[in-house]
């Protein structure tokens, strides 16, 4: 069953949806953003999954206690990739930093 929290999909559609290279779609039924081909941001449970650069991700689960390493469907850390818990949808818009550089580096990997 598949189980995200709507309120934050609606954050992540307005700071993602404008975005040229940003387009919807699902992963593992779940909603999600692809930049190009590749998979960039996805809404797992009552988080978010984010890849990054490996050394962003690492910094980020290293000096942020709303990261944690993303698994989705109990699968083995992926070290480009991070889940961001949130309580509050609204914080999120906090992250776009975060989801600018994973679009940029997915738009640098489409390149190639």
């Amino acid at each position: 069953m598949v189980i995200f929290n709507p309120a934050h999909k609606a954050v992540l559609d307005d700071l993602l949806l404008g975005h040229p290279l940003v387009r919807p779609g699902k992963m593992f039924g779940y909603p999600a953003y692809y930049v190009g081909r590749k998979l960039c941001i996805c809404l797992y449970e009552q988080g978010v999954g984010v890849k990054l650069p490996e050394k962003t991700a690492a910094k980020l689960l290293q000096t942020d206690p709303n990261a944690a390493p993303f698994q989705p469907l109990g699968r083995p850390k992926m070290r480009e990739w991070v889940q961001i818990n949130l309580s509050r949808s609204e914080d999120y818009r906090q992250y776009r930093e975060v989801f600018d550089e994973s679009i940029s580096y997915l738009a640098g990997q489409a390149v190639n």
